[in-house]
């Protein structure tokens, strides 16, 4: 059993990784059998009985990025749920503030925004505490979304592991606005989970495809929740 086990967190880490590049594009959501090589107990969708979703953003606060996705909410009266890396939190807390202010809802994306695969599991469980002093949630969203059956047991107790109905796959910079806008709009569905970033990385394409992408959902008559 621990082999196949092994064998399974393995394979995971290499689907996550392929499903950032443009050739493996249909791994930007969350089919069942992509579900199924993960940890029982994670959440990649929400159970609604309305046309309702919820828009999460992963990596900031910065202040490159983050007052403008805040603008283009407002705008929309929309209200989403940040992940927010604790160094960022650290360095920028006039902006995590903005967040709370404006409705929003935060949630623990790790001190540093480091890969679980590459540490010891403790270290791993130290970036989520060091995090947690800043930002208090129970919401956690592992970076890279790599994350195995022993960690996934260990954080259980205290937090609500969210993982992802549709990447948007804004961070990755062959890929054009549209091609993003498109990625999130394929896999939207009453209960989605999607994610954008509020990162240098991912400005351009984000700040394109997000306007289109709420104009989209609300002309299509869905309304935006945060995740509790």
């Amino acid at each position: 059993m621990q082999l196949v086990g092994d064998f399974n967190w393995i394979f995971c880490q290499i689907v996550c990784n392929l499903a950032a590049l443009p050739l493996y594009m249909n791994l930007n959501s969350s089919p069942f059998w992509l579900r199924a090589l993960f940890p029982k107990g994670l959440v990649w969708s929400i159970p609604v009985n309305r046309p309702e979703i919820f828009l999460t953003f992963d990596d900031g606060p910065v202040p490159e990025v983050t007052p403008m996705v805040l603008t283009i909410l407002r705008k929309y009266n929309v209200k989403a749920t940040f992940f927010c890396v604790g160094e960022n939190v650290q360095k920028y807390p006039e902006i995590y503030e903005m967040l709370a202010k404006e409705g929003h809802i935060t949630g623990n994306h790790t001190f540093h925004h480091i890969k679980a695969w590459k540490m010891p599991h403790s270290d791993f469980l130290s970036e989520v505490e060091q995090c947690s002093l800043l930002v208090k949630s129970r919401l956690f969203r592992p970076p890279h979304g790599q994350i195995n059956r022993k960690l996934a047991r260990l954080l259980h107790p205290d937090y609500k592991i969210i993982m992802w109905s549709a990447l948007s796959c804004d961070y990755d910079m062959k890929l054009s606005g549209i091609q993003c806008l498109t990625n999130a709009i394929q896999h939207t569905f009453p209960g989605a989970i999607i994610v954008f970033h509020d990162s240098i990385k991912a400005r351009e394409r984000m700040l394109y495809a997000l306007p289109l992408y709420i104009e989209h959902c609300l002309g299509k008559g869905y309304s935006f929740r945060t995740l509790e």
